[in-house]
């Protein structure tokens, strides 16, 4: 209301200030979640990136980056989502890396017009990597039998409680050198020339903003209230977009609701659990 009633105003009692809209991508890239686990996906990204960008007045957008990574299709949606809505309202986009933006959330920063990290932060990670786990020893000490009836003699493909299969292995393989040749190719179209000739940029390897910033994955170093104010003046101010909230605030499930996606999803967020943290560990988070 304030923001509409300004606008009412004769141009000389407007507030002489610019006003950057930010939004914060943050956490592990998946479908999934619920009440108890946000994740970050276009899902949960679309309703903020679209009000951030619908600020007539604002010349940019600033956005917060600090994931690990995730899937390669929510990455690539967000980043597309993101390059959208900048080209149809005119706008500029500075990412701002927290503690990490690698692999996926590294896809999410290329978004931006400029990247900004911290010295200290990580970037990087342009690889593709799969995780599981095995449990064909484990069922046999406890005295399990696995049972698994299919139709198509791929369907039980990586099966964690059977035997790895080469030729399953070597399939993976081909799909991730796909979907990594995808991220290689968005790299260099969205940096281009500012990459430099490093044999190991593409290999999976991270750095520091210090080091990013040598290689060309990242345009400056700093933060994001000192970076907006040098380039828009000292009067410049931040405005974070936040989830949208029903009427008297988001809307918990009930105690039912509840306690049947405690029961049905424990043994399942604690496999999700493991994973994220595995993929925060990495890089000494």
């Amino acid at each position: 209301m304030v923001r509409f009633v300004r606008k009412l105003l004769p141009r000389r009692w407007r507030p002489d200030h610019v006003e950057i809209p930010v939004v914060r991508l943050h956490g592990t890239i998946m479908t999934g979640g619920g009440p108890f686990r946000q994740n970050l996906s276009l899902a949960t990204a679309a309703s903020v990136l679209e009000k951030a960008f619908g600020d007539k007045d604002s010349p940019a957008v600033a956005i917060s980056v600090n994931s690990p990574g995730g899937s390669p299709v929510q990455s690539r949606l967000i980043f597309r989502r993101i390059r959208d809505l900048a080209a149809e309202k005119n706008k500029k986009v500075y990412m701002f890396v927290e503690d990490v933006a690698a692999s996926g959330g590294y896809m999410i920063a290329i978004a931006g017009d400029e990247i900004i990290a911290d010295p200290s932060s990580i970037v990087g990670s342009i690889g593709v990597v799969s995780a599981s786990f095995g449990f064909t020893d484990l069922i046999k000490k406890i005295g399990v039998e696995r049972r698994v009836y299919t139709a198509g003699k791929n369907k039980a493909t990586l099966d964690p409680f059977r035997p790895e299969n080469k030729e399953d292995v070597e399939h993976l393989k081909s799909l991730q050198l796909e979907i990594h040749e995808t991220f290689i190719n968005l790299v260099k179209e969205r940096r281009g020339e500012k990459l430099t000739d490093n044999p190991d940029l593409f290999t999976g390897q991270f750095w520091t903003g210090l080091r990013g910033l040598e290689l060309g994955l990242v345009d400056g170093l700093g933060d994001m209230r000192s970076y907006l104010r040098g380039q828009y003046g000292p009067k410049t101010r931040l405005r974070v977009i936040a989830q949208p909230r029903g009427l008297f605030g988001r809307k918990l499930p009930s105690a039912e609701t509840r306690m049947g996606e405690l029961g049905a999803n424990i043994a399942g967020g604690l496999i999700s659990a493991a994973e994220e943290r595995a993929l925060w560990s990495r890089f000494g988070l």
